[in-house]
Parts: C-alpha cells; sequence; structure tokens
C-alpha cells in the first residue's frame, strides 16, 4: 500500500455528535491491489477524473463493505488497472441514515469534493445527502442539513448541475414507487450546497419517452426514472442521461433539451442509446480527451460490472460505440 493509503487508514470521520475513526474501517476492507475494471462488482459506477493527479477515482453502488455502510473508492491511472478498494465514507455512529447507500457521484467546487448520495432513514423517505471531503478520495462526512430532496417525497440518484449563471442545482428522481410514473426534477440548492433554496421543479416523467413500459405487479407497478446525468454538448446544447426499462429490459436514454436550460422542454428520441440489460450512466472526459459513458451491465443477478463506451457528438446528437 502506498504511504498515502496508508494515512488514510489513520484519518477521523467527524460526524456531528460522533466520530469513527476510519482506522478501524479499512482494516476490514480487503485490499486487491490491481484489478481490471470488469472484475469490479458494482451498479451505478461514477467516475472523477483528477488532471493535478493524472489520477481517474471510481465511485459506485457497493455490496460488500464490512462493518455497515458506506462507499468504496477505486484509483487508476489509465482506466484499465484500478487500485483498490478505500473507504471513501462510512457511517457515523450517529448517523441517522442507516441503509440503501446507492448511487454517490462525485464533484469538485471550490477547492472541496462534494458527493451526492442516495441514503435511507429507517421510518422515513429515501433521499439525496451531500457529503463533503478535502481530498478526492475522502474521507468524506455528512455537510447537508439532511436530504437535499423533499422529505415527504421517496427519491433517488441526485446528480449535480450548474447553469449557465453560476447557480447550483440538484437533479434526481422522484420514484416510480411513490409517483407510479416515475419522475425526474430538480431543485435550487443554496450557494453553499447545504440544502434546497427552493422547491423542486418537475423536468418529465418517464412516460414522456414512448419507449418505456411498466414493471412490477400491483399495486407496485410503473415506469422508472433512474440515474439522471446532465452533459453540455459542444454546440451549447444541454443532454441528459437517465434509465428506465423498455420492451428488452433495463435501458440507457438520452433527452434533450429544446431551450438548451434545465428547465426544457425535454425531448426524448424514439430508442435509448443501449437496451442490453445496462444503465445508470454518466459521461466524463478522458485525459486523452475522449469522451466516456461509464455505465453498469447487466442490471442484476450479482453480476453487475461497469462498463466503458467511447461517445460520440454529431449534429448536437449523442452515440454510443459499441
Amino acid at each position: 500500500m502506498s504511504p498515502i493509503g496508508k494515512r488514510r487508514l489513520w484519518v477521523s470521520l467527524i460526524a456531528v455528535g460522533g466520530l469513527l475513526m476510519a482506522s478501524d474501517a479499512d482494516a476490514a476492507i480487503p485490499k486487491q491491489e490491481t484489478q481490471a475494471l470488469t472484475d469490479i462488482h458494482l451498479r451505478d459506477p461514477f467516475v472523477l477524473p483528477v488532471a493535478s493527479e493524472k489520477t481517474y477515482y471510481l465511485f459506485g453502488t457497493i455490496f460488500d463493505l464490512p462493518g455497515g455502510p458506506g462507499f468504496k473508492a477505486y484509483r487508476s491511472h489509465d482506466l484499465e488497472r484500478w487500485h483498490g478498494p478505500e473507504a471513501a465514507f462510512r457511517r457515523p455512529a450517529s448517523f441517522g441514515e442507516t441503509r440503501d447507500f446507492w448511487a454517490p457521484e462525485v464533484f469538485a467546487r471550490d477547492g472541496r469534493y462534494y458527493m451526492f448520495a442516495s441514503l435511507k432513514h429507517e421510518g422515513r423517505r429515501r433521499g439525496t445527502q451531500i457529503l463533503v471531503a478535502d481530498a478526492p478520495g475522502g474521507p468524506y462526512r455528512p455537510h447537508s442539513d439532511g436530504p437535499a430532496t423533499p422529505a415527504e417525497w421517496e427519491c433517488l440518484d441526485g446528480t449535480f448541475f450548474v447553469d449557465a449563471e453560476g447557480a447550483p442545482w440538484l437533479v434526481f428522481c422522484h420514484e416510480w414507487v411513490q409517483v407510479r410514473d416515475g419522475e425526474i426534477c430538480s431543485v435550487r440548492l443554496k450557494d453553499d450546497l447545504t440544502g434546497p433554496a427552493g422547491k423542486p421543479t418537475l423536468l418529465f416523467r418517464a412516460s414522456a419517452a414512448r419507449w418505456t413500459v411498466e414493471i412490477g405487479k400491483e399495486p407496485r407497478r410503473g415506469r422508472v426514472t433512474d440515474g439522471p446525468f446532465l452533459h453540455r454538448l459542444s454546440t451549447g446544447a444541454l443532454a441528459m442521461l437517465w434509465s428506465s426499462f423498455g420492451k428488452g429490459g433495463y435501458a440507457l436514454a438520452v433527452a434533450y433539451s429544446r431551450s438548451g436550460k434545465l428547465e426544457g422542454p425535454w425531448t426524448h428520441p424514439d430508442e435509448p442509446l443501449f437496451v442490453r440489460d445496462g444503465g445508470h450512466a454518466m459521461l466524463f472526459r478522458a485525459f486523452d480527451g475522449r469522451l466516456l459513458a461509464i455505465f453498469h451491465a447487466p442490471n442484476s443477478g450479482g453480476r453487475e460490472r461497469p462498463r466503458l463506451r467511447e461517445v460520440r457528438e454529431a449534429s448536437g446528437r449523442l452515440t454510443l460505440d459499441e
């Protein structure tokens, strides 16, 4: 293990009213110093490129963090060999959220790193909370004053967006399990990202895309919205990756804002980008300039693995390389 890795083992995670030593948490995590991306069991993958380190950080929904819920991070210099895992966040003893630690996304802002993650508190609705760290790999600590999504809504898969005026936004899914026709919504955040600065706005529903189908059985049946991620095209147009279920199963799609602004209106191509039981994607620019998508496939059975595909832009539209 590198000296940086050893130091991280002895970093304390400080939370309101509680203290958890990262050394105790990390000691229980089996380390595999080098592994291929497709050997990592991970859903909802998210890659943060850090140019100053020439390092890519990989986060996602995990299944095997010993000692309690949290998030792990992997590191790579070439997107092929991945090092880790290391604990990026471990639940402090005083932290109210106890399960469903899903879909972490990390964004750099003003010299710090903010993690947007779906968390569940027993007896409350699932929501997106915001964590913060001084280094991309963590340790992360609670930052927002509870969930930034509405307390009475079942929400997940929050992502971060900064508009043309520099205002910060949270874009998230209002879950189909509560509203039946899953929604993607936005809410303005406070400038310090400690919570919402307004009320949420509906961007679109799953049924706006003709290819989506209902899943589940009555009374819990509906159309899914998963994994929104915003991307500004070279033309200035605004695109959103998101996922749902079509006739062939879980699928990755893209929507386009007709106005180029977050409020839309959003239009939907007739077919998804990827239809072979994979989705929940994000886009990032590799250090060599390529635009890449990372998503998980397949979508179930304990076989979920991160997949990388190059993305092309032509005539204001995105396509995914096979």
